[in-house]
């Protein structure tokens, strides 16, 4: 796919499922990931790989975070999430102490690498969706995943085969999210 088609056409998938990806797409995915604007070159971010038997055990880690409070459906529901791609990609930054480099710019720089992970994957053919939502920022999950107390987890990118319809591009008009500044 073309790269301007790929950036005006991509949107979030939702549901995913399908085969595994493969060796080849993750290793354009991650090489797309490691292409993100990096100040300084500093390296902030790292990705986990997660599928197969790997997801479910991050089902148990989602499950473990309500396990004293939830019910035995919302249980199930926790464990069932992560089943709902092939690949869970986890994407985590590390901020750098750097004298021209501000923590906040490190941050974006996963972030960039998030969005090329959604844009590479959507260029293969794939569906991508950025998850965040209270488990990306829960201790329990932090500590199963093996982050250290400096490492902040930005969310999860369930990547998977495009099952059903997807949604259509929706338009943005030009004077609300952008216009010209003459100083």
């Amino acid at each position: 796919m073309d790269a301007i088609e790929t950036l005006l056409s991509r949107v979030s998938v939702p549901v995913l499922g399908g085969q595994e990806i493969t060796p080849e797409q993750k290793d354009v995915l991650m090489r797309a990931a490691a292409r993100a604007a990096d100040h300084a070159w500093l390296r902030p971010s790292r990705y986990l790989l997660i599928e197969g038997e790997g997801l479910a055990a991050l089902g148990d880690v989602f499950a473990a975070t309500e396990e004293h409070t939830a019910n035995a459906a919302r249980l199930e529901r926790l464990k069932s999430m992560p089943k709902r791609a092939p690949l869970i990609i986890v994407a985590i930054c590390q901020p750098v102490t750097h004298a021209k480099v501000p923590e906040v710019e490190q941050h974006l720089s996963t972030g960039a690498g998030v969005q090329n992970i959604l844009n590479a994957a959507w260029a293969l053919g794939l569906g991508a969706i950025w998850r965040t939502g209270e488990l990306a920022y829960h201790p329990v999950v932090k500590h199963a995943l093996g982050l250290s107390e400096d490492e902040l987890l930005l969310g999860f990118v369930y990547v998977g085969h495009i099952q059903g319809a997807v949604k259509s591009v929706p338009e943005i008009s030009d004077s609300s999210f952008w216009q010209a500044w003459e100083g």
